[in-house]
């Protein structure tokens, strides 16, 4: 039996998922695995049982990972699961940045109270909230994920030109993606052509900032910013200074700051890329099944701190993972101390993440627990674990 601790309400969509062999409990210091979505766990004391922790979403910020990889505490995320939501989100965001639409509404508010007079001030103001259409304009996507891919094809399909740019593009993303979309070898090439530029990437020590007077240089005139993936990555000084020189003719961002808000030409939405009935189920769903498939199986998915490391299970056969540092001849060291142990060992599959590893061997026969004691004392084991 398994013990779930919720440090957020998860949609019954993804706890249903997980079976008669689980139990959702009210103790953190019980659990043997963790859902969360946006509570704040750096200042957790994390039990020394805990295996994993699943974040219902894509951003692990608001997660201590070096503290769980030091713990051996896998921690997964839900990557596409909200992809379509976001997506939808930067389509409309497309058309709020280009027909002042928002403006528009507001302004509309004031006219209340003129009676028979409303309709001709709509005419004679609706004038200030010309924008232009995105027919046959340029569209860059930075970062084709789950979500920059949706964005790009999407676009295209609305009569845009689509630059994409990503220079770690995965094969799956890459076969999802429209042959129509224009290859960008560089962000360079993405501010030079683009009269719409929508960021789609992690902030990290080199994304962080990157939207800042340099680039914003670099870019046509009246361009057009869109940020649905971290507030960041874009300075919202230099944005708002782009603003008022006319550089930069709109910014869309689903991250508002202090700054930003009430300053002209900014859209700013209160975060809501990810706030859908549908996507709020699709995270819990695929958490469920990541927490589910490593408890059960020892198999990993969607980490962002450990190896994608998987075997279809045998039946009969005694499963042996273990985490460890990624150290030289680990490996051959492992499989001596199984085979001492008076097992066979029937698969194997280890993989590598920075300084971090994950090992599997499928054994026919049994692995006594003096066996496991004798794996945990070897230095590179940080955690190991037997499913029967």
């Amino acid at each position: 039996m398994y013990q779930i601790h919720c440090l957020n309400k998860i949609s019954p969509a993804g706890t249903d998922r997980l079976g008669e062999n689980y139990t959702i409990g009210a103790d953190l210091a019980q659990a043997d695995a963790v859902l969360v979505r946006s509570a704040a766990m750096h200042d957790m004391e994390l039990p020394q049982q805990l295996l994993a922790i699943a974040r219902a979403g894509a951003g692990v910020n608001n997660i201590p990972l070096e503290k769980c990889s030091e713990q051996g505490i896998v921690v997964f995320n839900t990557p596409g699961a909200n992809a379509n939501a976001v997506k939808e989100l930067v389509l409309c965001g497309l058309l709020l940045a280009s027909r002042k639409v928002a403006a528009g509404m507001d302004w509309a508010k004031t006219l209340k109270g003129q009676g028979d007079q409303v309709g001709k001030l709509v005419e004679k103001g609706k004038s200030a909230f010309v924008g232009p259409e995105i027919l046959g304009k340029s569209l860059g996507v930075v970062g084709l994920g789950a979500i920059g891919v949706l964005v790009a094809n999407a676009a295209q399909k609305l009569g845009m030109t689509v630059y994409g740019y990503d220079p770690f593009l995965s094969v799956d993303a890459a076969w999802g993606l429209s042959s129509h979309i224009c290859h960008a070898r560089s962000l360079d090439e993405i501010y030079a052509n683009c009269d719409y530029i929508t960021l789609h990437l992690p902030q990290n020590n080199e994304t962080k900032g990157m939207i800042c007077a340099e680039s914003l240089a670099k870019m046509k005139d009246g361009v057009r910013i869109l940020n649905f993936a971290r507030g960041g990555l874009v300075n919202s000084a230099d944005m708002i200074a782009a603003l008022e020189s006319g550089k930069a003719a709109a910014y869309v961002t689903d991250f508002p700051d202090d700054a930003l808000l009430c300053t002209e030409g900014v859209t700013a939405i209160p975060h809501l890329g990810a706030s859908t009935p549908e996507s709020e189920d699709n995270c819990a769903s695929m958490a469920a099944d990541e927490l589910k498939d490593y408890l059960e199986n020892g198999n990993i998915r969607n980490s962002v701190n450990m190896p994608a490391v998987s075997m279809a299970r045998q039946p009969g056969l005694t499963r042996i993972c273990i985490l460890h540092r990624n150290m030289p001849n680990t490996i051959s060291l492992f499989a001596g101390a199984v085979g001492a142990a008076g097992v066979n060992i029937e698969n194997m599959q280890s993989m590598s993440r920075g300084e971090y590893a994950y090992t599997l061997f499928d054994v026919s026969g049994e692995f006594a627990d003096s066996a496991v004691t004798s794996l945990e004392a070897m230095e590179p084991i940080i955690r190991v674990r037997v499913i029967r």
